[in-house]
């Protein structure tokens, strides 16, 4: 006689907690998926553009913070409902952010046009200067502030450097140079960069074509998110 099979129902199974919480521009999205297709449970993702992780774009309220765009604010809160933990200061799983680097938007040519010689160049050692460095740490003043915050609550915090795509809108030479103060003054705070160019540039220094979002001038596809995905599973997330 043949055992029957049980038609006991199988305990719903308990969803994996996250490993990190994503927080960023557009350039998070591919890390998302590729975790998402990779199966890496994670909270968070693109939680609004480059050009509003600048400057001016959140406040202190308490150990938390508050964003003040509001869908912004919401993608945040919606974010940390999944975690569990009412604020920034609840975090119990790495932060992973992409604050800060929208170098394309930095180094957005019109702005710069004013430091130029008449001959259309940079003067001697400008973009090496301390002038420069100033200027592109007022640029990203609230990303370094996050971070900054970040830090101060006990965080581990990983901020992950852009593509090396740089649009018509933009200089490379500033684009180049400012990315790299960006990267400094973040490492300054204790925050681990995640630096991948040597591994997804080519000789010209810009984005290897098969890691570029097709039809995009900007950002990387998934497979580049594959590789940061890895990058943060090789340091333990």
């Amino acid at each position: 006689m043949t055992t029957p099979y049980s038609t006991t129902t199988a305990p719903a199974r308990t969803p994996a907690p996250a490993r990190f919480l994503l927080l960023g521009d557009s350039h998070a999205g591919p890390v998302g998926r590729a975790a998402q297709a990779a199966r890496i449970p994670f909270a968070g993702g693109p939680i609004g553009s480059g050009r509003d992780f600048t400057a001016g774009f959140h406040d202190l309220r308490g150990n938390d913070v508050v964003f003040r765009d509001a869908e912004t604010e919401a993608r945040y809160r919606a974010a940390l409902d999944e975690l569990g933990v009412p604020g920034l200061d609840g975090l119990t799983v790495p932060l992973v952010c992409t604050f800060g680097f929208s170098a394309h938007f930095v180094a957005t040519t019109e702005n710069w046009r004013i430091y130029r010689t008449r001959g259309g160049a940079f003067p001697p050692g400008f973009l090496d200067s301390p002038l420069f460095d100033a200027l592109v740490r007022a640029a990203v003043r609230d990303a370094l502030a996050f971070y900054a915050h970040a830090r101060g609550l006990g965080l581990r915090v990983l901020a992950v450097m852009p593509p090396q795509r740089v649009p018509g809108m933009s200089d490379r030479e500033v684009f180049m140079a400012a990315q790299e103060r960006v990267r400094r003054a973040v490492a300054e705070l204790g925050v681990e960069v995640v630096d991948l160019r040597a591994r997804t540039t080519d000789a010209s220094g810009l984005q290897r074509p098969e890691l570029c979002e097709k039809d995009d001038i900007i950002h990387g596809n998934l497979a580049f998110g594959r590789i940061i995905l890895a990058e943060l599973l090789d340091r333990g997330l």
